[in-house]
């Protein structure tokens, strides 16, 4: 069996009862596939981001529960054409690792001997270094007078 969540948001209008019998209604399509409900917490009422089938306001439920992939899309399935239901995401939660610390790995340099070193500049013209400074350009800087063209 594999860990799910579902997020339920539900119609804010819906009456407190229906809400929960569609949450009912999940959790017994869970224990009937050979699941097991783990939990339920109603986050309440919050505002949308942006309106869903012209309501600005909804309501969320989050269910916990380990069941088989077949039971998760019959969930799906029951939750897509439940009147009520404004959305739903299911998503599998990761398996629960004991955190540890630890240190980054060494990073290697990019050349690792002076043979290699040698190859990579084998294709490369590079001046040897002097300790004179370079020459000035002088002829460069020359004003370059332009005439207009004869008409």
């Amino acid at each position: 069996m594999t860990d799910y969540e579902i997020l339920l948001l539900l119609d804010a209008d819906l009456p407190d009862e229906r809400q929960q019998e569609i949450v009912t209604r999940a959790r017994e399509l869970i224990e009937r596939g050979g699941g097991q409900f783990g939990r339920h917490d109603a986050w309440g009422r919050r505002r949308l981001a942006y309106e869903i089938d012209r309501k600005a306001e909804g309501t969320y439920h989050l269910l916990a529960f380990a069941a088989e992939s077949d039971v998760l899309d019959e969930v799906s399935r029951v939750l897509k054409i439940t009147d009520g239901v404004l959305r739903h995401m299911a998503v599998r939660r990761p398996a629960a690792k004991p955190t540890v610390h630890k240190e980054a790995p060494a990073v290697e340099p990019l050349v690792r001997d002076s043979e290699q070193a040698a190859r990579v500049g084998e294709n490369r013209e590079v001046p040897p270094a002097t300790s004179e400074t370079p020459p000035e350009p002088a002829a460069a800087e020359e004003a370059v007078s332009v005439s207009p063209p004869d008409e």
